[in-house]
């Protein structure tokens, strides 16, 4: 990696200066640099203006309300993994927040920043000369994408471990402009394309997301893939949210991680619903998790095994949540 870039920064101490200041073109918000750092090491972002939301005491609040969870984007992943709220609400998002790197990089990570990271490749994420000497690629300053070198989209994989968790329980997203807030399901966020995954318009970032309360029963959990057993990036990651009554399913949200260009919730669980967690109907949920999760060469390793472990976690985790 190279010296970082030259760039203006600011440090606003409310969300109104923040947004003003990102309304500026070439401006980019930091929060814990995690994932902005390396990139602006390798060269790939060259903002003119850094600004540091570090310092907005709103962004960096829990707050429990009939049971749901408003969570500001400024919480650190140590605090998510650690807050007693958050593993009565959803202990799958404390589960989430632990498996992400290492402790240093969790004490400065943020909620937003994982949910806003960069997609990742092994053509994109390289140094500045190693990207020239391959003719860039279609994310960055090419035309062509390596992975599929006959198609138009880009497949670098979305590798956040936080979303798929509240993807799975349902949660909003309230972002903030210079113009005002809106607050959106957290899915609309994302789109399928590596090289422009956010749906978030120029300026504009994540200020809190909601988690809703829970139904009586609810349990959730959080299992992923890595080719290295710490501080590595899910090849495929699954959150399961599950209620069973009766020895059957009442409620059954699948979100999955690390093999799209977007996280996002298994679509058609409803028909779960009513049925009992038994070898069918996990040898069904595996079925229909192969058909939407479509990983690439975009990793070290094979995208046949990505689907098969998506799958295979899941099983386990649905299996081992309806046993309580």
């Amino acid at each position: 990696m190279g010296a970082l870039p030259e760039f203006a920064f600011a440090r606003p101490a409310t969300l109104a200066e923040a947004c003003a200041l990102l309304a500026v073109e070439g401006a980019r918000a930091v929060a814990g640099g995690t994932d902005l750092v390396p990139n602006l090491r390798r060269g790939i972002e060259r903002p003119a203006q850094l600004v540091d939301l570090g310092g907005i005491a709103a962004l960096d609040r829990i707050e429990e309300r009939d049971g749901a969870l408003a969570l500001g984007a400024g919480v650190t992943l140590a605090r998510l993994a650690d807050d007693a709220r958050i593993a009565r609400v959803l202990p799958a998002l404390a589960e989430a927040a632990r498996s992400v790197a290492g402790p240093a990089h969790r004490s400065a990570a943020t909620l937003g920043g994982n949910l806003c990271q960069d997609t990742r490749c092994v053509f994109y994420n390289q140094s500045e000369w190693w990207r020239r000497a391959n003719g860039w690629c279609l994310k960055r300053d090419g035309d062509t994408c390596h992975v599929a070198p006959q198609g138009r989209r880009c497949h670098a994989a979305y590798s956040g471990d936080l979303a798929p968790v509240l993807l799975a329980a349902g949660a909003e997203a309230e972002t903030a402009t210079a113009a005002g807030t809106r607050r959106v399901p957290l899915a609309d966020l994302y789109r399928e394309d590596g090289a422009a995954h956010l749906t978030l318009a120029p300026g504009e970032i994540v200020a809190r997301v909601f988690v809703p309360a829970p139904t009586p029963g609810r349990r959730s959990g959080y299992r992923k893939a890595r080719a290295r057993g710490a501080v590595d990036f899910p090849l495929a990651g699954v959150a399961v949210v599950l209620v069973v009554r009766d020895g059957a399913i009442a409620e059954l949200g699948v979100g999955l991680t690390g093999t799209n260009s977007r996280p996002f919730r298994l679509a058609g669980t409803e028909g779960f619903v009513g049925q009992p967690v038994d070898d069918a109907l996990l040898a069904s949920l595996a079925k229909l998790i192969q058909k939407q999760v479509s990983p690439m060469r975009s990793t070290v390793t094979q995208s046949y095994y990505r689907r098969q472990v998506a799958s295979v976690l899941a099983q386990r985790l649905v299996r081992e949540l309806a046993a309580g």
